[in-house]
Parts: structure tokens; sequence; C-alpha cells
């Protein structure tokens, strides 16, 4: 996080960060936060923190000399541009706060790493950690060190010699047909029936459930289609909520066919929502007028309440534990057309 702090001018707060440029030489810059000094001194400072948090300095030229943990953190500004935001957040997570922290405490250069130090590093982490963990910091390194061989900064890329640990296959848990009625009926009236219904009978992700919304819902030809989704990311230890029109995968954009009885309880869903806008009046949330799964005020569930409330669900009706993604996998789904 860069140095900064608040400046008074011509009665307004200003933030002046101040940081190393490229050569190490001490630069300054100024925002303006829009806010007059009276009475805001508060909400300036909050603005004065994140703008620390997420000011990124010039970037010194990538050298080969430089040390292994520095050219991690630049390559990660690299690929940003290039690549989603959820997928820089897990590049970003697993550099900063493992990778990053155990090549600079032993200070090594980009040079002189050799195969020997990475394969170490795996074996320490290892002592964690699963082993599909360290599959995933593998695959940060050799992507890295592919790029520093692409720039001509290292002849060959040292992640090539390296016996990466072999992956844990996953058993996943699901419930049998007896089971999924009993889910049904547990998470009828509250916030979780929709997508549990939708997760168990349509084989939804976290991600399409949320992000399901009624323009995807053609009440005519009776068909659903998936083609949006609500995501949520860590960047910089803040959660970011994010919602793109795209799947998961090619084959995730698809079509379903709406069964008569989810037909019926989404225009069940359609009338009480309209119900709690106009009772709620200027208190209802607009924002989130086109999505399907919202609260009595139109607030959009959250991808972190569906993960932590599901499972307490599941306590307090003494079923199985299982993960929502485990819905995917009932006895029975409905057959799906692809685009």
């Amino acid at each position: 996080m860069v140095a900064g702090h608040l400046q008074e001018k011509k009665g307004y707060y200003y933030i002046v960060l101040s940081y190393p440029d490229g050569s190490g030489k001490r630069k300054t810059k100024w925002l303006t936060t829009g806010l007059p000094t009276k009475g805001n001194k508060k909400k300036a400072e909050k603005m004065l923190m994140e703008a620390r948090k997420e000011f990124v300095p010039e970037s010194r030229p990538l050298r080969d000399n430089m040390l292994f943990s520095d050219f991690m953190l630049q390559w990660l500004e690299v690929v940003k541009p290039t690549i989603a935001i959820t997928t820089y957040s897990s590049y970003s997570n697993m550099v900063k706060s493992v990778v990053v922290p155990y090549f600079k405490e032993r200070g090594i250069a980009l040079s002189n790493l050799r195969p020997t130090d990475i394969q170490t590093f795996y074996m320490e982490q290892l002592k964690r950690v699963s082993a599909n963990s360290v599959i995933h910091y593998h695959a940060n390194i050799h992507k890295a060190l592919k790029y520093a061989v692409k720039i001509e900064l290292l002849d060959s890329n040292p992640a090539d010699k390296v016996e990466r640990p072999k992956k844990n296959p996953f058993m996943g848990s699901f419930y049998d047909s007896g089971e999924v009625a009993k889910l049904f009926e547990a998470a009828k009236g509250t916030l979780l029936e929709l997508p549990v219904f939708l997760g168990a009978f349509y084989g939804l992700r976290r991600s399409e459930v949320l992000g399901l919304k009624w323009s995807a819902i053609d009440f005519q030809n009776n068909t659903i289609t998936i083609k949006h989704t609500v995501t949520v990311c860590n960047l910089d230890g803040k959660h970011v909520q994010v919602a793109r029109d795209t799947t998961k995968t090619k084959s995730s954009l698809r079509m379903l066919p709406l069964v008569p009885a989810f037909r019926e309880k989404l225009l069940e869903v359609k009338g009480r929502q309209d119900e709690c806008r106009r009772l709620c009046g200027k208190c209802y949330n607009k924002e989130y007028l086109e999505y399907i799964c919202v609260d009595e005020m139109g607030n959009l569930v959250s991808p972190q309440y569906l993960t932590a409330s599901f499972p307490k669900l599941l306590e307090k009706n003494g079923l199985r534990r299982i993960r929502f993604h485990d819905l995917r996998h009932p006895n029975v789904k409905p057959k799906t057309k692809s685009f």
C-alpha cells in the first residue's frame, strides 16, 4: 500500500499519494475527492484509504537480475488486462499471499532461479495444503516464467523441469431422490427456495442461479436461457461482485425446458416481487429489477449469502451436509439444448 494523506485546498479535500517511480525516485499524485472540507472528513479518510489500496505505482523495468518475487508481481500487472477479473483475482491471491512471500524471504533473483528452488517450494507447501493447491501455484509460476522466456529474460523455463504433484481425485457427495425431496421442502418459503430448485433440478451453478434474469424466461415457448452469471471475487482484500453476459464454458451457454411446475412458481415469484416493489415504493432497490433471485427489498441474493446459508439450512433440517455445487448431480435432470 502506498503512502498518502489528505490535503485541504480551496475548501475541498484532496488525496495526495506518495510513491517511488520506476527509477526509484519519490513522486506524488494528487486526486480530487470532490468533497467540501466541512463535515466530510470521515468520508474523505475512507476515500484516502481506498485510493492507497488500489493505486498501482509505475512498474520498474523488467530485468533478469531482479528478484523473482518482484517479477511475479509485475507479471500479474502484465496479464491483468488480458484475463477476466475473476481469473486475475485467483492469480493475484495465490501469488501475493503464497508465492511472493516465500521467494522474497529467500532473495532469489530471476536469473538465478533453478528447478530445485521451485521443487523445494512445492515440497514445503505440500506440508500445509493439498496437492491440488500446489498444482495451481505451479500453473501461475509456469505461466510467469514462460513470459520471461518470451521477452528474453530467460533462455528456458525452469518450471519445465519440475515434477508437479499428482492431482487428488475429488469424490463428491450427492443426494438421492428422497433427500432432494426433503431439501425442497426445507427450502420452501425461504430465499434459498429458487436457488435450491435451480441447482438440483436444472443443474445450474451458483453463478448461473444468481445471474438468472427474467429476460431469460420465455413463458410463451416454455424455455430458460442460461447466458448471464453473477460471481464474487477477492481483490486486495475486498469482495467484488462481478456480473457478466457469459458462462463458465462455451457449452454452459444453453437452453433448458421450462417445466410446468417451475413455470407456475416463477409466475408466482414475479407477482410477489411486483407487489413488494409497490409496497416498498422508493425503498425498493431498483438496481436488480432484471434479476429473479432477489429479496423482499429488491436486493440481489449474493454469492456469499448462498454459500453461507446453504449449509445452515441443511443442519437446521437434519440433512446430510453437501456443497451447493453438488446439487448439480441429482438423479434426474431435464434434457438440455445447447446453442
